[in-house]
């Protein structure tokens, strides 16, 4: 009779706990709520007015006839896929590729759907995948052929190169150059420190310039501290699981990167996906998660996180930051920003989403980015205050375990956000051209009745190509006048969602873009891409550098 006693006080608890935050939320968060949603309201209306896009616009739907269509047409390359296979085996006809041999008391080690898919469709996308260049990924780049005497389940590089306009790297700022101050700074950090260091940060690998990195890295966000790490998709996977574990929920944007998704699976946290880009949604979640709590114990969160990206490399879009950030305040929640596409790219100042927007830099609880997009060099970083930066530096992998970053790429580093810091250089003047460029780009393909996805600012313009054929049919004949650009397909992308994906450079003309696009109006008679159902004017004059 006792334990039955104990435990009806111990519900009654949970549900007077219960009661505690239902009531929090919603009565003693209203003022709070108020003033951060006109604190939202001012700031959208002073810094994005202008470049606002319709959200039917920034991610419009596929006309039903042509999603029908590619529906068909995967089903028929599976379907003709197991057929060859029952035939002819799971490798080229009369050959061993594919195949897998002496494995008596084995089960197969890659024979499944993944390995039919990369064979039978994956396979026929393979002669535009890692196309290799061999020359700096500029505003032009040099494109080595390539050669295949079986259906390209083997490749031969060839001799020569053919030069194409680059549409396909992330060179947003232009600073993956071989000439210029960021190359001297590399050159000479070469010389004098090496390759690299062969070792940890924990050991004998912590250099005089990576300190220097970490303390421009941190000077250039607005943040109090940095870590810095060699490989920026492993500071998403590797911290993530240092801040959040088992008892912890993170809410997720649906579209997140797969760093991102591998970091929450390893961290062990409970993690609800919310629409992409939709607040309401997200704050739907949060509101539900704090006042149900666990959905086994109802025990409170430990901690709760939001996971968003400043802007979504597949889709172009911008995060909603000034209403995240509201909510965040609101239901004490950490934030966590990926500005892997946005630092350097994004803001008059080119700090990121953040700067685009106005925000402050202490609002967001972590920021990471990395270094392989705009400042032309590689690894990633994590910034925020020193107490959660000399955490990392204890218990994160990507920095215990992995090999210091090297001097040369350091060096590009610094000089680079150097270039944008000091007003005297043309940093803020490739950011300026940049923005020029995406907007001017894009609103030219949207005129010729091609669907393009994401925001007007937004450096990377992804347009639909729908049908799985045309991933390699876009390709080629984009090289075929001159221009290199890259497409991708499923399952990076849902069905139907097939896209090519144009990077906007401040190392691009106006002329390179208009040669672009004249190829670009081409092609989508060529192929039929004028898939857009929203009206437009194809008559207006499109003038390059317009703010509105």
């Amino acid at each position: 009779m006792g334990d039955i006693t104990k435990a009806l006080d111990q519900l009654s608890d949970i549900k007077m706990d219960t009661e505690a935050i239902m009531k929090k939320v919603t009565n003693g968060m209203k003022p709070l709520n108020e003033m951060a949603k006109k604190k939202t309201k001012k700031l959208l209306k002073t810094t994005s007015k202008k470049r606002d896009v319709p959200d039917d616009e920034k991610m419009e739907n596929v006309p039903l006839k042509w999603a029908i269509m590619a529906y068909i047409s995967y089903i028929f390359l599976v379907v003709t896929g197991y057929l060859r296979e029952l035939i002819w085996g799971i490798g080229p006809i009369n050959s061993q590729y594919g195949r897998e041999f002496n494995r008596d008391g084995y089960p197969p080690l890659y024979s499944s759907f993944e390995g039919f898919y990369t064979r039978n469709i994956f396979r026929r996308f393979k002669p535009v995948v890692g196309q290799p260049i061999c020359s700096t990924p500029g505003a032009h780049t040099r494109i080595r052929n390539r050669k295949s005497d079986d259906h390209f389940w083997t490749s031969k590089l060839q001799e020569g190169s053919y030069k194409m306009l680059n549409f396909g790297s992330y060179n947003y700022l232009g600073y993956a150059e071989d000439t210029g101050p960021c190359t001297d700074a590399a050159i000479q950090a070469l010389d004098d420190g090496g390759v690299g260091p062969s070792s940890p940060r924990q050991e004998m690998g912590n250099l005089a310039i990576h300190k220097e990195l970490e303390q421009t890295v941190a000077e250039f966000i607005g943040a109090e501290a940095a870590i810095t790490t060699g490989m920026g998709f492993a500071t998403n996977s590797l911290n993530i699981p240092c801040l959040v574990s088992k008892g912890c929920l993170i809410l997720s944007d649906e579209l997140n990167h797969a760093s991102l998704i591998l970091g929450m699976r390893l961290s062990g946290a409970t993690v609800m996906v919310f629409k992409h880009g939709n607040v309401d949604h997200l704050e739907k979640l949060l509101r539900q998660a704090i006042i149900k709590g666990h959905p086994r114990t109802r025990r409170p969160w430990n901690k709760i996180m939001i996971c968003v990206e400043g802007v979504y490399s597949m889709e172009g879009t911008i995060a909603r930051l000034p209403e995240i950030v509201a909510l965040k305040k609101k239901y004490g929640a950490y934030l966590y920003l990926d500005e892997a596409h946005s630092v350097g790219a994004m803001g008059p100042n080119g700090r990121g989403v953040v700067d685009y927007f106005g925000l402050n830099p202490k609002d967001i609880d972590i920021m990471m980015g990395t270094f392989t997009k705009s400042f032309g060099s590689a690894g990633g970083y994590i910034a925020g205050t020193k107490v959660l930066i000399d955490y990392l530096r204890i218990h994160s992998q990507a920095f215990c375990y992995a090999t210091s970053i090297s001097s040369a790429v350091a060096a590009q580093v610094i000089a680079s956000m150097h270039q944008i810091m000091n007003k005297e250089c043309a940093g803020l003047s490739r950011i300026q051209q940049l923005a020029d460029n995406s907007r001017y780009f894009r609103k030219r393909l949207k005129q010729m009745g091609i669907i393009v996805y994401g925001d007007d600012d937004s450096p990377v313009i992804p347009i639909l190509l729908i049908m799985p054929a045309k991933i390699l049919s876009f390709v080629v004949g984009m090289k075929k006048y001159g221009v290199a650009t890259v497409t991708v397909g499923f399952p990076a992308v849902p069905m139907t969602k097939e896209r090519a994906r144009f990077c906007m450079s401040s190392s691009h003309t106006k002329e390179m873009l208009d040669q672009a696009l004249d190829a670009m109006d081409k092609i989508a008679d060529e192929m039929t891409l004028r898939y857009s159902q929203i009206p437009r004017d194809r008559t207006e004059v499109i003038e390059y550098g317009a703010r509105n």
